[in-house]
């Protein structure tokens, strides 16, 4: 591994812990129980957005970026691990997500990004750019695979391949009560790969992402 690999890694700390005693039936109900989060999120995203923007120009004028934007947009992302966890993006836990931005020790999905005492100012004019062949990737993975309306010869969204593997999760659990270790882990590593993506795009770190999985164990593995 690379040094710049290894900062990329070491920098963003993405784990989940799954819960040994999942409900076999809640997972189906668990998006319209989640209702409230993905409005506030929907919100928050917004200002995400131009926060962000706020940060690239930040950092190209004064070569930081603003330490209380940086504690915002991790806390967006953080919050949204947090929701993706107990539904859409792992289904890893039953218990219900807490409303805030910050680090919550006692929930089982966590999220951190070291902050960049001097982040790269030549970059950012790139780096949208330098993260293509990662946004494709994301966008294959995470993105809504295509179907096609034969009634009206138009392509419309669907689930993307991690909502495809949550609902795998979610038959094996609604079956057998158990979620296959394995198949957690799959889904784990797609998430850190996301994040570490995110991170990015975000003028959060400026180490280029390495293009892997980091499967494993929740608790030792560093996204």
């Amino acid at each position: 591994m690379t040094t710049t690999n290894s900062q990329a890694i070491n920098a963003v700390r993405l784990t989940g812990e799954l819960d040994p005693q999942l409900s076999r039936w809640l997972w189906l109900f668990k998006m319209l129980l989640a209702i409230p989060h993905f409005v506030i999120l929907a919100l928050l995203w917004v200002p995400f957005i131009i926060t962000t923007l706020f940060a690239g120009i930040a950092i190209l004028l004064t070569g930081r970026y603003p330490q209380k934007v940086f504690d915002f947009n991790v806390g967006v992302l953080r919050w949204n691990w947090r929701v993706g966890f107990y539904v859409y993006a792992a289904l890893g836990t039953d218990k219900y997500p807490p409303f805030s931005l910050t680090e919550q020790a006692d929930y089982p999905a966590h999220l951190d990004i070291d902050y960049d005492d001097h982040p790269s100012r030549g970059s950012v004019p790139l780096r949208w750019l330098m993260a293509i062949p990662h946004l494709v990737i994301v966008a294959l993975v995470v993105g809504d695979l295509l179907s096609l309306n034969e009634s009206t010869d138009t392509v419309a969204g669907a689930f993307s391949i991690v909502n495809v593997l949550v609902v795998i999760a979610g038959v094996f659990l609604l079956v057998t009560s158990r979620y296959p270790r394995p198949l957690f882990d799959l889904i784990l590593g797609i998430n850190r790969w996301v994040y570490r993506v995110a991170a990015y795009v975000a003028f959060m770190r400026a180490e280029y992402p390495p293009f892997r999985l980091d499967t494993g164990d929740a608790d030792a593995k560093q996204c």
